[in-house]
């Protein structure tokens, strides 16, 4: 059986650490307050934003949220982001996306204050990734993989890595987390020729192509360690992963399960941006 990688092991480690630094702030008369932005009701923003909110909350961190309908005019949009971009109480920003399509989301990226831009959307953020700079946000979930790793102490230096997507969210910013911590990466995608080889021959491999159950333990080298980063619904309606989990068996020495995995550590990264970017002030 696979060890399981277990969100809930790795929040729990890096609680303890976010505990300690709020409790400095909160000593300095700082309390730090994430503002949400969400445009329209997709079911799935609105989950995000509720477990986001309970878990800033649990840190005794300040949240609010700011709601606008789906049909909010680009100009009119524009204008209310700016205030609230420019509103020296809001220590951080978490925009959820995708935007309406009359809404330039591009855009978007560029306004954002780089201190402020929570989930590495910013092109100031995204070139700190590519350089390996650390002061600034990587994406919220590129980086929770990063630290599934570092709670159980799986060394990424020297390893074979190979990255299955090639997202700005997730695929290719992890690319670079990777590289940066001495990884050999590969990046693949849905069009890569020989997928299977190239997964096959990865000591740790990481899903994020969006696609249901797109690989199963076939493509699988034996002892590798899989990050599932999928968030698909399969047929009979249930959560799963990009990795069919059920094919692990005998194959890989970890895996993260969905839901439980990857998805579970996102945001508690995002509370410790949260405090990095108040703590940076």
């Amino acid at each position: 059986m696979a060890k399981l990688l277990l969100g809930k092991e790795v929040t729990a480690a890096m609680n303890e650490k976010l505990q300690a630094r709020v409790a400095e702030l909160q000593e300095k008369g700082v309390t730090p307050k994430l503002g949400i932005i969400r445009v329209g009701e997709n079911p799935d923003d609105m989950s995000y934003e509720r477990g986001a909110t309970k878990k800033m909350e649990a840190f005794g961190l300040r949240v609010e949220s700011y709601h606008f309908p789906a049909d909010i005019s680009d100009g009119e949009f524009k204008k209310e982001f700016q205030k609230i971009n420019g509103d020296a109480d809001v220590t951080g920003i978490l925009m959820l996306r995708p935007l309406p399509k009359q809404i330039c989301e591009k855009d978007i990226e560029r306004m954002i204050d780089p201190k402020k831009d929570l989930d590495g959307i910013s092109p100031e953020n995204i070139a700190k990734v590519f350089a390996g700079d650390s002061s600034g946000f990587a994406p919220c979930t590129a980086e929770a993989v990063m630290e599934v790793l570092r709670a159980n102490e799986i060394p990424v230096e020297g390893k074979r890595v190979t990255v299955v997507g090639r997202s700005m969210v997730v695929g290719k910013p992890l690319a670079m987390l990777m590289l940066k911590a001495n990884g050999t990466v590969t990046m693949c995608h849905t069009r890569t020729r020989d997928l299977k080889g190239a997964c096959q021959n990865a000591e740790i491999l990481v899903a994020a192509a969006g696609k249901a159950k797109m690989l199963n333990g076939d493509y699988v080298g034996q002892d590798a360690v899989v990050l599932d980063v999928g968030i698909n619904v399969d047929e009979d309606g249930k959560l799963c992963g990009d990795v069919d989990f059920g094919s692990l068996e005998g194959k890989a020495a970890a895996a993260t399960p969905v839901p439980g995995g990857v998805g579970a550590v996102t945001t508690a990264v995002l509370a410790k941006h949260l405090v990095q970017a108040a703590q940076r002030r």
